[in-house]
């Protein structure tokens, strides 16, 4: 049975050229496939390009609109009554 073994595995090798002889088929994976890489690259290189273009007008326009500015409220007396003195003396009112 092992002879048989080593005899079909010497038979293979003779098979495919021996040792130094010229080397098992390339295998080819899915990715390989694809003769149009170039293509895509080039397509998807257009598309970042394109976006970044975009995103950038698109800062550009909201940045320059400018924002709203809302009207402060008026300082209520109310706001910073002190009825009692601090035990480490008066302080001053927060402006």
């Amino acid at each position: 049975m092992a002879t048989a073994l080593v005899r079909a595995g010497l038979l293979r090798t003779a098979l495919r050229g021996g040792a130094r002889g010229p080397a098992a088929p390339k295998r080819n994976f899915a990715s390989s496939a694809h003769h149009d890489d170039a293509y895509e690259t080039a397509k998807w290189e257009k598309i970042t390009y394109l976006g970044i273009a975009t995103c950038t007008v698109l800062a550009i326009y909201n940045l320059s609109k400018g924002h709203p500015h809302h009207n402060e409220q008026p300082a209520y007396p109310y706001l910073h009554i002190r009825n009692k003195e601090f035990p480490w003396g008066m302080c001053l009112p927060f402006i």
